[in-house]
C-alpha cells in the first residue's frame, strides 16, 4: 500500500510545492537569498566581466562571510578611536588654554 498524507508506515508525505515553499522560506530567513542576490548584482555591475564567473561568485561569497566578523571588529575599533580622538581634543584644548594663560602672565 502506498504512503499518503501521514498514513501508512513510516515518514510523512509532503507535496513538492509545499516542500519548495518551505525551502525557499528557509533560504530567505537564513539570508542566503540576499547574499546570492548581492553577489549576482555585483557580477552584473562588473564593467569587465570575469572570465570565470563561478570563481567570482566563490570569492565574493567567501569575502562576505569573512566580512561579518571583520565588521564587528572594525566597529569596536572605530568606537575606541573616536573616544581617543575626543580625549586628545580635550588635551589640546587644555594645553592651548594653559599656553594662553602662561603667555598672559609674562
Amino acid at each position: 500500500m502506498a504512503n499518503s498524507n501521514g498514513g501508512g508506515t513510516g515518514g510523512s508525505y509532503q507535496a513538492p510545492e509545499s516542500k519548495k515553499e518551505e525551502y525557499r522560506k528557509y533560504l530567505e530567513k537564513s539570508g542566503v537569498i540576499d547574499s546570492l542576490t548581492k553577489v549576482l548584482v555585483g557580477l552584473y555591475e562588473e564593467p569587465d566581466r570575469p572570465v570565470n564567473a563561478v570563481d567570482y561568485v566563490k570569492r565574493s561569497i567567501n569575502a562576505s562571510a569573512s566580512d561579518d566578523g571583520s565588521k564587528d571588529a572594525l566597529r569596536k575599533e572605530n568606537e575606541k578611536l573616536k573616544a581617543k580622538v575626543q580625549e586628545l581634543e580635550k588635551t589640546i584644548a587644555r594645553m592651548k588654554k594653559e599656553q594662553q594663560q602662561n603667555g598672559a602672565n609674562k
